[in-house]
């Protein structure tokens, strides 16, 4: 219950920060990106093939959230609103992405090495596994385990209800165990 406390007094104070940005309050843009970019960052990461697209989506989501700045209403929470943002961010980025790619040339991929000493049984990464799930469920997985908003933001954020929600992540957890259980028994049963 404290914990709840602590972040609504966090997300509170975010607000409050956005408030002071569309006042141009010079302290805020760096208040908020220093506070934000750590979690937006996660997101991006958990849904890009690569670190460097992440990075670029991050900025992008930035230069967006300066741009539209006005459109933000005082009093309403600040996370949905900026997740909305970076999802579209997100989206663009596909599309545009998609479009570079149909006039490239496809080259073929070399094998990464693993660095010597590492361990050959270590648990992938979050990004890997979450990559696995179908779209839908690893942006909500995401934005509920990496972002930090509430279910209520994230059903606003998408466009969803609380319900349809619960469902997706309960699926997406479903698939995640059975994706770490057939890991293991790999794992375990090559040694």
């Amino acid at each position: 219950m404290r914990e709840n406390r602590e972040v609504g007094r966090a997300c509170a104070e975010l607000d409050r920060w956005m408030e002071r940005y569309q006042q141009a309050d010079p302290e805020a843009p760096a208040v908020l990106v220093s506070a934000l970019s750590p979690a937006l960052l996660r997101f991006f990461r958990s849904q890009s093939a690569t670190p460097g697209q992440a990075e670029d989506l991050l900025q992008d989501t930035w230069l967006r959230i300066h741009r539209v700045r006005h459109t933000y209403r005082p009093g309403e929470p600040v996370l949905p609103w900026i997740y909305a943002l970076a999802r579209r961010v997100r989206v663009d980025g596909y599309l545009r992405g998609r479009r570079i790619d149909s006039h490239e040339t496809a080259m073929e991929v070399l094998p990464k090495r693993t660095a010597e000493g590492e361990p050959q049984h270590a648990l992938p990464v979050f990004e890997v596994l979450v990559a696995a799930l179908p779209e839908a469920r690893r942006e909500v997985i995401t934005m509920l385990k990496v972002g930090g908003p509430s279910l209520e933001e994230v059903a606003r954020t998408t466009s969803s209800t609380a319900g349809a929600l619960k469902q997706k992540a309960h699926r997406g957890y479903d698939r995640l165990r059975k994706l770490l259980r057939s890991y293991v028994a790999a794992v375990g049963g090559g040694q």
